[in-house]
C-alpha cells in the first residue's frame, strides 16, 4: 500500500482530508504534518495535535515562520483585524497569506521525499468563498508538476474537497466517520472557543453544517459551557 502525507492544519477542510486519506491508504500509511508558520492563533497547532491523536496517526510539526516577518496577512499579523472588505488592488480578503498552501505543499514534498512518501494530500478547495488564488487546481496542477521536476519524484497531490461546497463537506466528513474529530476542529478568524459565530469562516462553516441538516459538533461540544 501506497503512503500519504497529509497536510494538517487543525480545521474542519484538513481534518476531512485526514479522514479521507485513512480510507483511501489505510491508517498504518498515513502520517500528519503540520507547520507552525507564526499564526497569530496558536489554538490551531493544539487542535491539529489533538486530531492527529484522535484519528491514531503520527504527527510532525515543522517549524516555518517567516510569515509573521513577511507580513502581509491577517492570519499573521498582531496589529491587523480581519475585514469583511476585499482589498481593492488584490480584490482578496486581508485573511489571504501569500504562497502559504505553495510553500506548505513544497514543504511538504521536501519532507516526503526522503521518506518514500508519494502522495501529498491537502485541504484545498476551489470553491473557497474567499478565492484564494493557491486554492485552485490549475495552480495546484502547475505545482505538482514542479514538484515532479525538481525533485525526481513522482509526487501525487490530492485535493479531495477541490469542487466541493461546504455542504457537500460536512456530508463527506459525516460518511467518513470524521465528526467526532471536527469537534476539536478550529476555524474561527478571530481564534476563539466557542467559535464567534460572526467572521466569514465562522459563517461559512455554519452554513455548510445547515445545509447538511447537520449539527457541528465543535458547537455542540460547548454548549452549556462544557469544553
Amino acid at each position: 500500500m501506497p503512503r500519504s502525507l497529509v497536510i494538517l492544519s487543525g480545521g474542519q477542510d484538513s481534518t476531512t482530508c485526514l479522514y479521507w486519506a485513512l480510507a483511501r491508504f489505510g491508517r498504518d500509511h498515513v502520517t500528519a504534518l503540520t507547520f507552525d508558520y507564526g499564526q497569530r492563533h496558536r489554538i490551531e497547532l493544539d487542535c491539529a495535535a489533538t486530531v492527529a491523536a484522535l484519528a491514531g496517526v503520527p504527527q510532525t510539526v515543522l517549524p516555518i515562520d517567516t510569515f509573521t516577518a513577511l507580513g502581509g496577512s491577517a492570519l499573521t499579523d498582531s496589529g491587523v483585524a480581519v475585514q469583511r472588505e476585499l482589498d481593492p488592488k488584490t480584490r482578496l480578503p486581508n485573511t489571504f497569506v501569500p504562497g502559504r498552501n505553495l510553500i506548505f505543499i513544497t514543504f511538504a514534498a521536501a519532507y516526503a521525499y526522503p521518506r518514500g512518501i508519494q502522495h501529498l494530500v491537502g485541504g484545498m478547495a476551489q470553491t473557497d468563498y474567499s478565492g484564494y488564488p493557491d486554492c485552485r487546481e490549475a495552480t495546484l496542477k502547475a505545482l505538482e508538476q514542479a514538484l515532479r521536476l525538481g525533485m525526481e519524484f513522482d509526487f501525487t497531490l490530492h485535493t479531495p474537497l477541490m469542487f466541493k461546497t461546504k455542504k457537500e463537506t460536512v456530508e463527506l466528513a459525516r460518511d467518513l466517520g470524521a465528526l467526532p474529530a471536527l469537534a476539536h476542529t478550529h476555524t474561527c478568524y478571530h481564534g476563539r472557543q466557542p467559535p464567534c459565530g460572526e467572521c466569514p469562516a465562522c459563517i461559512l462553516r455554519a452554513r455548510g453544517f445547515a445545509g447538511a441538516g447537520i449539527a457541528d459538533p465543535l458547537v455542540e461540544r460547548f454548549k452549556g459551557g462544557v469544553a
